[in-house]
């Protein structure tokens, strides 16, 4: 009875062989992933050789052995020599056993296949299988794994490239933040130092605090509680500046306090509020910002009272229109639709004269998001 059970359960041995390809790919994957560094290879180089079912498998950069898994490891001495001819000819190519000289009694390597390994079209390794014997199976397996880790490996390129992307989108967003806050502030602070010389000590505390969270170098994330904590720093020394003609008001929902949040990603909202909730209006103008709890979400709102804007100016600075006065709002949309989707996007409702309301949605919860 037991044999039939695994027979219908566990399919046929084709089938077993198949989900014994895709464990090993799938272990070999995560440090792929990486990049091709002397750490990944070591981590994925046992999982590849069980793929190919070789005596020993070598991963390579350009220049020389990266990680080694298998017997005969003497033979890591020939691969630099092995590197520079598949570089050379640019494809999969078969060592014959003259190019593998070994005088070890009872080396099971004699012959390789070395495949190399291609990252938009520039080749950055080899994967060399090797083998007491050649066969065109063996031939064609390391080819297919080789474009597979080519295609992991690209991937990581990607990952990275968006890392970068991010990293240049945050220091883009500080350059623009600074020279419209930072010299307003020390203005504000110099205009207090003899009238009140203990409010501008604690302001230029307040800026410091600012700047050092604005400026830091680590991490894309922060938590909510720490982005409305500079927000705050941010508009007392507004407050300072502007006096009675700006109004704050806070709605925060507790719950969401510990959400993590793109670094960066409503300070630019709140201070697009304060600027157009000011121009033009002789009177005060107010600023709301609203963080609510929507079940597997929290919901942002930052409103201003001011003369509002035309819908598709607003269009064009979503877009990134680097034409227009807008802090951020390009880049910040782009980084939340980056990070959770596009249906995670800045939402923006405004019309001429009826001020302007931003709206900010963030999963509770997401993968890859951690403050």
């Amino acid at each position: 009875m037991a044999r039939v059970w695994r027979r219908t359960h566990l399919g046929s041995e084709a089938d077993r062989a198949t989900f014994r390809t895709l464990h090993q790919a799938s272990l070999a994957s995560p440090a792929l992933r990486e990049g091709l560094t002397a750490s990944s290879a070591e981590r994925a180089v046992r999982h590849l050789r069980a793929l190919l079912g070789t005596p020993a498998l070598a991963l390579t950069d350009t220049a020389d052995c990266l990680a080694w898994d298998g017997g005969s490891s003497h033979h890591a001495a020939q691969l630099p020599g092995l590197i520079a001819t598949t570089l050379e000819r640019g494809r999969t190519r078969h060592v014959e056993r003259g190019d593998l000289p070994c005088t070890t009694s009872g080396c099971e390597v004699r012959t390789a296949v070395v495949s190399p390994l291609v990252v938009e079209e520039r080749i950055v390794g080899t994967l060399a299988a090797f083998s007491p014997y050649p066969t065109a199976g063996l031939a064609r397996a390391t080819d297919e794994v080789a474009t597979w880790v080519s295609g992991q490996l690209a991937l990581a390129e990607l990952e990275l490239s968006r890392t970068r992307l991010a990293e240049a989108e945050v220091r883009a967003l500080r350059a623009q933040i600074s020279p419209h806050f930072v010299y307003n502030s020390l203005g504000a602070i110099a205009s207090f130092v003899r009238t009140d010389p203990d409010r501008a000590r604690d302001l230029l505390l307040e800026f410091a605090d600012f700047t050092r969270y604005s400026f830091r170098r680590h991490g894309d994330f922060t938590t909510l509680a720490e982005e409305l904590r500079s927000i705050e720093r941010y508009l007392l020394l507004e407050q300072a500046r502007f006096g009675e003609r700006l109004q704050v008001r806070l709605s925060i929902a507790p719950e969401v306090l510990p959400v993590a949040v793109p670094f960066l990603c409503i300070q630019p909202l709140v201070e697009n509020a304060v600027r157009h909730g000011l121009a033009g209006v002789s009177g005060a103008g107010h600023v709301t910002i609203t963080a609510l709890d929507r079940d597997h979400e929290c919901l942002i709102e930052v409103e201003d009272d001011g003369v509002g804007e035309d819908p598709e100016k607003v269009r064009r600075a979503l877009a990134g229109d680097a034409e227009l006065d807008s802090v951020g709002l390009g880049n910040v949309d782009a980084r939340l639709r980056a990070t959770y989707g596009d249906d995670y996007g800045l939402v923006v409702e405004t019309a001429p004269g009826a001020g302007t309301k931003v709206v900010v949605r963030v999963p509770k919860f997401a993968a890859g998001v951690s403050a």
